[in-house]
């Protein structure tokens, strides 16, 4: 079985069959009792038939999933000019880890990116689950895409804390 350094998602019970999306953020849960990891997953589909692929692996079902985060991925720092490990930052683990932490998924959100011509299409004659969110591959892939203001606002929809009321003061 192949080791991999970055997170990945699995099934319980498996050891391989992965899921390793193009873009992986964790919300670690800040209760050491009662921990788990939220999802937001980025999925570039260069095709139709590869974006179905990857929805059928995001499908909701009855199936748990798992978020591993392996032992290297854990003792790197989380930026290049910080010297933490990401460990100590996630606030889980009373210790050094000597073996790769695993949490069960509470939420998983999916952002796909899709190429112009098939976004168009998709976006005239699709309705997403509620854990979708599509964009055009270029927004994925632009130089700034993070401050384009269309995608801070869909990245903010697609935030659990979106779907509950803020109230004023």
């Amino acid at each position: 079985m192949r080791t991999t350094n970055q997170p990945f998602l699995k099934l319980p019970g498996t050891n391989r069959l992965r899921t390793l999306p193009d873009g992986l953020w964790l919300h670690f849960s800040p209760d050491r009792a009662d921990p788990y990891a939220d999802i937001l997953c980025i999925e570039a589909c260069s095709s139709l038939q590869n974006l179905l692929d990857k929805r059928s692996r995001f499908a909701p079902s009855t199936t748990s999933l798992l978020a591993v985060c392996p032992v290297p991925w854990l003792l790197a720092p989380s930026q290049p000019n910080d010297p933490a490990p990401r460990w100590r930052l996630i606030r889980l683990l009373r210790e050094e880890p000597q073996e790769a932490l695993v949490l069960p998924v509470r939420d998983v959100r999916v952002l796909y990116g899709l190429k112009s011509r098939q976004y168009d299409g998709f976006a005239r004659s699709q309705m997403p689950q509620a854990h979708e969110y599509f964009c055009p591959m270029e927004a994925l892939i632009e130089e700034h895409g993070a401050e384009n203001p269309a995608m801070r606002a869909l990245l903010a929809r697609a935030s659990a804390a979106a779907n509950f009321m803020n109230f004023p003061g």
